[in-house]
């Protein structure tokens, strides 16, 4: 695919090289190419003239084929596995010398039957790909759903009273008995987080979050890749996470993930936060759960953005800034029962997510194991289409 509409398809930046081109490969259209992942995904057909790195293997078609059947061959599952059988010690970024896979025994059908494979698998496969695009839509859909609720339940909660307008840009108008201040409000203290030095397996030794341990979609906290710090006593005074505390981060992010994504802790094990992320204890008139979702409507809305402020290529989040957006307070009973209504429908919204996802993972077997089976003659495709 040209570089330019990979951009604009995907949104995606990349890099142009323009004073190294003389040293690349020359690409037609119906060239095959091996690619420094072949040996997990197969080879890429082109159907476009370029060029593409030295780094990369150009295979040109010396018979007349069918270029599709191949297209599908080189991606089946028998040739992938074939692939690795001649690539054993290959490492993850290392190209594949062409003679590695050159004697790869290959199938090689009457050309009228490498058409009728290929017109086959190019109906059957569109059908398939038609119903992976639909699951993908409605993942799309579910998320903005989530968004949606969140939005709406931290401003106007469920329960359809009378509503005053909040004179705050991003709410809207919210319920006439709930009070409008300022986030800091809600925040009974906030304390920065610590890295601390190398472990040594001792006592001092803590599990220490970074963002990168943020679940983002439930907003939670993973331990799929704890890491753990050597971090004195002193320095883990007010630091100490408690179930229930707010994890706020203040220090990265990025274009697409911008700084001030909030998670909750609802661990028993001790942690401390990063030193990119701070710590922060709602007051006891305040919801946790509530507050976090309200963060997450701040977050969503873009209203977190006013209070980045970008030094050295990283973001910094000013927490007073921040802090002094304004929000809702609802009474104490009714931020616990929007909270809980939240919980509730994002769990459905998740479900249904989680289904969507295996049926997409049940397709794409689906999709290959077709792929293998035509390719391989193992099933009868009929005549042409």
């Amino acid at each position: 695919m040209p570089q330019a509409e990979y951009m604009a398809l995907t949104g995606n930046k990349v890099v142009l090289n323009l004073s190294g081109a003389d040293n690349m490969r020359h690409v037609e259209p119906g060239d095959y190419i091996s690619h420094l992942r072949s040996f997990q995904g197969g080879l890429e057909y082109s159907a476009y003239e370029g060029k593409v790195s030295a780094a990369y293997t150009v295979l040109t078609p010396r018979k007349e084929v069918d270029p599709h059947y191949f297209r599908f061959l080189f991606k089946s599952t028998h040739y992938v596995q074939g692939l690795q059988t001649t690539t054993d010690q290959m490492r993850d970024g290392q190209s594949i010398r062409y003679g590695q896979f050159a004697l790869l025994p290959l199938p090689y059908p009457p050309l009228a039957e490498q058409r009728r494979i290929a017109e086959f698998l190019d109906r059957e496969t569109a059908q398939i790909d038609e119903l992976i695009a639909k699951q993908e839509q409605l993942i799309s859909t579910l998320a903005e759903r989530r968004t949606s609720v969140i939005l709406n339940g931290v401003a106007r909660g469920f329960s359809g009273v009378e509503l005053k307008d909040s004179e705050a840009d991003w709410l809207g108008k919210v319920p006439a008995h709930w009070q409008i201040r300022r986030l800091k409000y809600s925040v009974r203290f906030s304390k920065n987080g610590v890295w601390g030095d190398e472990p040594d397996g001792g006592e001092s030794d803590v599990w220490v979050i970074r963002v990168a341990d943020f679940d983002r979609v439930r907003r939670t906290v993973t331990k799929d890749k704890q890491t753990y710090r050597k971090v004195s006593y002193s320095d883990r005074n007010g630091r100490l996470l408690l179930p229930g505390d707010l994890l706020l981060e203040k220090s990265g992010g990025g274009e697409k993930s911008p700084v001030g994504f909030v998670a909750i802790y609802e661990d028993a094990e001790p942690a401390l936060t990063s030193n990119f992320v701070a710590r922060l204890q709602v007051e006891s008139d305040c919801d946790s759960r509530y507050w976090l979702y309200v963060h997450a409507a701040l977050y969503a809305s873009r209203v977190t953005e006013r209070s980045i402020k970008q030094t050295s290529g990283i973001q910094n989040l000013d927490q007073s800034s921040y802090f002094n957006e304004l929000a809702p307070f609802p009474p104490l009973e009714e931020q616990r029962s929007i909270a809980n209504e939240i919980d509730a429908r994002l769990d459905a919204i998740l479900a249904a997510g989680r289904k969507a996802e295996l049926l997409i993972d049940r397709l794409r077997e689906r999709r290959q194991a077709l792929i293998s089976a035509a390719v391989t003659g193992q099933i009868d495709v009929g005549g042409a289409s």
